[in-house]
């Protein structure tokens, strides 16, 4: 079991890899074209300035009533820390490793609590078994950037931004009955404030579950058109 989840996480990194190529600031760029058929054989659907997506051939969704989400893999943008911690004068407010690591996994966390909530208000069940109409999300947040991290060190200053940070969603759809990917997705987003607010854990995670609810809700609208179309090609 555990050489398994060893393999499937040298496969989602060397895939990461090929997405971080794609990926640049908040956008993908548009010099550096995908290509129009993956290794895997997904084809090329949609290309824009800050999304990428994939599908299999006569891939459908219509029979998904279920939905399985693996935790979410989180990787910051290169040298983050250490460019931040660069340009803080005050030690006690640098990034550790150790909280570096803690913050990939709150965000894990706030991921799957934010998709399995949003599913299920959608009318999915979220499960955790493999099953012919379960559909198998195996999601990452990479090119992390926190613009104001709360390191909760007693002498840190206050912080005004305008804008929390910045991710790239690279989510897989599998079907989880027969282990084929079925699609593939990156979409690159900022929290987009406007105005500027003081930095703390709590407006830092608000910021992240406005992001997240929005790649989430997105799903869920595809689902649900999955769902109509099937429903209604069956009932002719």
């Amino acid at each position: 079991m555990k050489r398994s989840r060893t393999i499937d996480l040298l496969r989602l990194l060397a895939q990461l890899s090929f997405c971080l190529l794609l990926a640049g600031g908040l956008g993908l760029a548009a010099a550096d074209e995908p290509p129009q058929v993956t290794k895997d054989g997904l084809q090329l659907k949609v290309h824009t300035a800050s999304r990428v997506i994939y599908l299999k051939p006569g891939a459908t969704f219509g029979k998904y009533d279920r939905v399985m989400i693996l935790d979410c893999f989180v990787q910051f943008q290169k040298d983050w820390q250490r460019n931040y911690n660069n340009n803080v004068s005050d030690l006690t407010n640098r990034v550790t490793d150790e909280q570096a690591s803690q913050m990939k996994q709150a965000l894990a966390t706030e991921f799957k609590r934010v998709f399995t909530k949003e599913l299920q208000k959608g009318g999915y069940q979220v499960v955790t078994s493999p099953a012919p109409d379960v559909l198998l999300l195996r999601p990452a947040i990479i090119d992390l950037v926190v613009t104001a991290p709360d390191t909760m060190s007693a002498g840190m200053d206050v912080n005004w931004v305008s804008s929390a940070g910045s991710g790239t969603l690279y989510l897989e759809l599998w079907d989880s009955a027969n282990s084929t990917i079925l699609a593939r997705v990156m979409d690159a987003q900022a929290d987009q404030e406007g105005i500027a607010r003081q930095a703390n854990r709590v407006t830092n995670t608000e910021a992240a579950d406005i992001i997240l609810s929005g790649w989430a809700d997105s799903l869920v609208k595809h689902l649900n058109a999955a769902r109509a179309a099937s429903t209604a090609s069956a009932s002719k």
